[in-house]
């Protein structure tokens, strides 16, 4: 009888263990279900920002949609040497030179100023840059990020006759829509407006609409090819001038980003590089350039 009081008592603690687990269980289930749940809305709550889809904030001879972050100032150098077709007498276009000095700063992560002077008509320049979308995905998604442009610009030299300040002035407005697509490529694409106050002929147009593209290819962490194009859609017909094309090669080194081309634009500016190309590239009027950016940061960087 012992025995049999001894085997009821086991089977009434393993019963009472088994209802045990049975409830139990499910609310295991139940609690970690829970978690899970709170875990992925917390990460679709996540945003991811593209990085990196331009190492500069100019492709060759135009903007790229990157703007500097806040506090961040950059100090660039642009050359442009002669046409390479003008042969040995001018060492294939390294005895010709155009230069211009430009600084550009973050006001804030998304809207920047700057200013530059070329000797170009000695000219000077100055633009607002404004990043009002920037691609994303996440829970939060945008496909491109869109970027305004407006620049001004003075030459300081009258070519044809005695100009006011004012008539000699030149705008222009661009959107410029960017993708990166995977890790590598990024294409750009950018409509825009010229505005000359002071035109050749009557009979020109003082405002050209034009027509840009772009890409950047990226071959390894230093290493990336770029291009560009702007075709205009009513040049100036007085004056025989070429769309503006650019090859070239981005070579990044800490603070530094180092902009290999070949380009027929000799203006660095947009006015002057869109409606005041005389070259012909598919002639050979082709010139070899660089520009070099340098990176401060002015002040406390946020974190």
């Amino acid at each position: 009888m012992k025995m049999l009081a001894l085997k009821s008592k086991a089977v009434w603690q393993a019963s009472n263990l088994l209802l045990a687990c049975m409830f139990l269980l499910p609310a295991s289930s139940f609690a970690q279900a829970g978690l899970l749940d709170m875990l992925k809305d917390e990460t679709d709550s996540l945003i991811n920002y593209t990085n990196a889809a331009f190492k500069g904030t100019h492709i060759i001879n135009g903007h790229s949609t990157k703007t500097k972050s806040k506090g961040e100032l950059d100090f660039l150098i642009y050359h442009r040497f002669g046409t390479i077709n003008s042969g040995i007498e001018d060492f294939f276009g390294l005895d010709q030179a155009n230069m211009r000095l430009g600084f550009e700063y973050g006001i804030t992560d998304v809207i920047n100023v700057g200013i530059g002077r070329s000797s170009y008509k000695k000219t000077y320049d100055g633009f607002l840059k404004w990043k009002f979308l920037r691609q994303k995905s996440g829970k939060e998604k945008a496909p491109v990020s869109i970027t305004w442009l407006s620049t001004i610009t003075i030459p300081t030299v009258n070519i044809t006759e005695d100009l006011t300040t004012l008539e000699r002035m030149g705008f222009a407005n661009q959107l410029m829509v960017s993708r990166k697509f995977g890790e590598k490529l990024t294409l750009q694409l950018m409509p825009g407006l010229v505005h000359l106050n002071t035109v050749p002929t009557k009979s020109d147009n003082n405002n050209v609409l034009y027509l840009g593209g772009a890409y950047r290819y990226k071959l390894n962490q230093s290493f990336a090819l770029t291009g560009e194009y702007y075709y205009q859609i009513n040049p100036i017909a007085s004056v025989k001038t070429y769309d503006a094309i650019g090859f070239g090669v981005d070579i990044e080194t800490g603070g530094h980003v180092f902009q290999l081309h070949i380009t027929n634009a000799r203006p660095t500016f947009e006015n002057g590089f869109i409606t005041g190309t005389t070259d012909n590239f598919w002639d050979g009027d082709i010139r070899f350039g660089f520009n070099i950016s340098r990176t401060f940061q002015v002040g406390k960087k946020e974190e």
